[in-house]
């Protein structure tokens, strides 16, 4: 069996070198870099994890954290995140919190991170003021995606979630639409983030930005699920008059809404029309108009944010962080108002 003495030997360098730069350090010139990827292939050797970790105290693996993967968004921004770390030679290790806070608390206060892995990614995830220490203390190089939470040293990738809400409002304002639902995200979530509030504030900001009045018993919770969507169409079914359109705060929400207006013999978009966010894959085929976010580019730009500070490059030079668009796009799920069309 091949060994990292025997590739130093024959490229003529340490096998501190070698485990440099097989790693691709940039402390390792290009030419001996070169040379010793010439002498493993040569010889067949592959460099295992553990060994890597004993040679550089490094584990090649960064830890993204989500609420919950089974949600389109949260598994979206996983799956591109992945591609892009294994193309660089890293692995992910998938942390699922199950929407439980005692899993946040006991993975980042108590589960010593840092000896697993390089680098965190923390995907809508909420801090408490423990968890800041924490992360101080792991002195890991990290990002946050999707979150209104701030940790000092560390970039972020988002959307703007006000004004995305905001758009979907204004469309539905603009086609004359006056009594305008809202199903959002439900606060009693134990791991509620903060894009429940940011979209719920859009809403209400393009609807006083029309001169129309916020109706609280047309501002229901959800819990961005299909049946939470479901639950919250139910209850609004009660209300009288009946809205004539509802922005769902995320599409998952707004099939469900789909499913129980149907359900009701209603129809989409002729009786209510119903608008989201996201973009979700199935968006397209039940015709939703929705306000897309790239979901898959957060995730590419979150792990490139995080392969400067793990090859050593630009450590004292913080990753800028990033607001990217989102786009109103049109599909058959809504139109005016009955009776004025």
């Amino acid at each position: 069996m091949t060994r990292i003495d025997d590739v130093a030997r024959l490229a003529g360098v340490s096998t501190a070198t070698v485990s440099r730069a097989l790693r691709g350090l940039p402390t390792v010139t290009e030419a001996t870099r070169l040379r010793v990827l010439d002498a493993a292939a040569r010889l067949g050797y592959i460099a295992s994890p553990s060994a890597s970790r004993l040679a550089g105290g490094k584990t090649r693996a960064v830890a993204v954290v989500v609420p919950r993967i089974t949600r389109w968004f949260f598994s979206t921004v996983v799956e591109a995140a992945e591609d892009t770390l294994q193309e660089a030679g890293y692995s992910l290790l998938l942390y699922n919190l199950g929407g439980r806070e005692r899993t946040r608390h006991r993975l980042l206060q108590t589960a010593n991170l840092h000896q697993r892995v390089d680098a965190m990614m923390l995907i809508a995830t909420p801090l408490e003021p423990s968890d800041f220490a924490a992360i101080t203390a792991s002195a890991m190089p990290g990002v946050t995606v999707s979150s209104g939470t701030v940790v000092p040293g560390w970039p972020s990738v988002r959307i703007d979630d006000v004004a995305a809400a905001r758009s979907a409002t204004a469309h539905l304002i603009g086609l004359g639409h006056r009594r305008i639902a809202h199903i959002s995200g439900s606060s009693a979530d134990e791991l509620a983030f903060t894009t429940h509030l940011d979209r719920r504030r859009g809403y209400q900001e393009a609807l006083i930005a029309a001169g129309l009045t916020t109706d609280p018993a047309l501002d229901v919770e959800g819990d961005f699920t299909i049946s939470g969507g479901g639950r919250a169409t139910t209850e609004l079914l009660r209300r009288d008059p009946l809205p004539s359109a509802i922005f769902a705060a995320c599409d998952e929400m707004a099939f469900g809404a789909i499913a129980v207006l149907r359900q009701a013999g209603l129809r989409v978009p002729a009786d209510v029309s119903v608008i989201g966010v996201d973009d979700h894959d199935v968006a397209r085929v039940v015709g939703l108009t929705t306000v897309a976010q790239p979901a898959a580019e957060q995730g590419r730009l979150a792990a490139r944010a995080l392969l400067g500070p793990l090859r050593g490059a630009g450590r004292d030079e913080p990753v800028a962080s990033v607001i990217l668009p989102t786009r109103l796009i049109l599909r058959e799920s809504t139109a005016p108002p009955a009776g004025t069309r």
